[in-house]
């Protein structure tokens, strides 16, 4: 699969040697309202499946991630620091300066084709997300499912974004020949906790529809409601519509992981609650005043939110089927004004 070049509307204006790529990035920019402020770096990789380290208590040993940087600007997003590897900072940086591995379609062909491959699962969108903005531009992830279902390799998507429908018959194609689930992020539903914690994220309801199609179309896909931050998104009034919404949409699972602030998110995200939330401050620098982790009881409490079997709680009992979303008029408005962002 061949990149879609017609799709890039600014030609190339410089070139850049980033660490760790033999060749030099082609910068380019783009002539769109979301991407104005946001350079993209086209790089060759020399290998696209990344093997997780053995120590990680991930489901899964090898990932994908087409894109390094992410557009979203969540501020507690965990991969900013991987920036920092490619001489960028954590902060506008990561959300600005965004690398794009244009040959990853054609290098996993030929990492799944060695004979040394076993077919292990393979999990996209772990790092950063796959399907943010300027995927509509690259379609990289077109080229990936197809190398997935050509080799009949297992594989799963976590994203926040519904234009992962776009590749709703790819994805249909590869359940015929292996397993293959996705995920939808959505610690919220929220408007003004999401605005303010992930500016450039597709609505939540929208999000919360892509689930509802996909399960619909037979693509087992559940629900993240992550990170879980105190005093922003863990209040009941936030939380239960949200169960309520996801076990409506079907989703096959629903679970919650307390927010962590590792390395430079931890400055990243307090310098936002100083601007957005100083009221929060002080209980923010208790909590994680000993590192990354809040203490094991304010875990404890928020991943009692979000229990398990939490698809038939809160009003769903076991074994009845739930209702998806109804789609309305408005709804539609919502996702074509959301598609037409890519």
């Amino acid at each position: 699969m061949f990149v879609r070049w017609s799709n890039l509307t600014i030609a190339e204006d410089e070139q850049r040697r980033l660490p760790g790529y033999r060749d030099e990035a082609v910068v380019r920019r783009f002539d769109a309202p979301e991407a104005l402020e946001t350079r993209f770096y086209e790089v060759r990789a020399r290998s696209v499946l990344n093997r997780v380290s053995g120590k990680s208590r991930m489901p899964f040993r090898w990932t994908i991630n087409p894109y390094r940087g992410c557009s979203h600007a969540c501020v507690y997003c965990f991969a900013r620091p991987t920036h920092k590897y490619l001489d960028f900072d954590a902060g506008r940086d990561f959300e600005r300066e965004i690398v794009v591995k244009v040959n990853a379609p054609e290098v996993l062909r030929v990492e799944l084709a060695k004979p040394s491959w076993k077919r292990e699962h393979v999990a996209l969108g772990t790092n950063t997300d796959p399907y943010q903005w300027v995927e509509g531009r690259y379609r990289l992830m077109e080229g990936i499912w197809e190398a997935m279902r050509d080799f009949a390799n297992p594989c799963s998507v976590l994203t926040k974004s519904p234009l992962l429908l776009r590749d709703l018959p790819l994805m249909l194609q590869i359940a015929q020949r292996t397993s293959i689930s996705a995920c939808l992020s959505i610690p919220t539903l929220d408007e003004k906790a999401w605005r303010a914690t992930e500016p450039h994220t597709p609505n939540p309801r929208a999000r919360l529809e892509a689930v509802a199609e996909l399960n619909r179309a037979g693509i087992p896909t559940g629900v993240l409601i992550a990170p879980l931050m105190p005093g922003v998104n863990d209040a009941p009034h936030q939380v239960e519509p949200l169960l309520e919404m996801a076990a409506a949409a079907g989703a096959r699972s629903i679970g919650g992981v307390a927010l962590h602030l590792r390395g430079e998110v931890k400055g990243i995200f307090m310098d936002w609650l100083r601007s957005q939330r100083p009221d929060l401050v002080e209980r923010y620098e208790e909590l994680y005043r000993r590192g990354a982790y809040a203490p094991q009881e304010e875990r404890e409490r928020l991943s009692q939110l979000v229990p398990r079997g939490a698809p038939s709680a809160r009003g769903f009992r076991r074994g009845q089927p739930a209702t998806p979303p109804q789609v309305t008029k408005t709804s539609l408005q919502e996702r074509s004004r959301q598609q037409a962002l890519f």
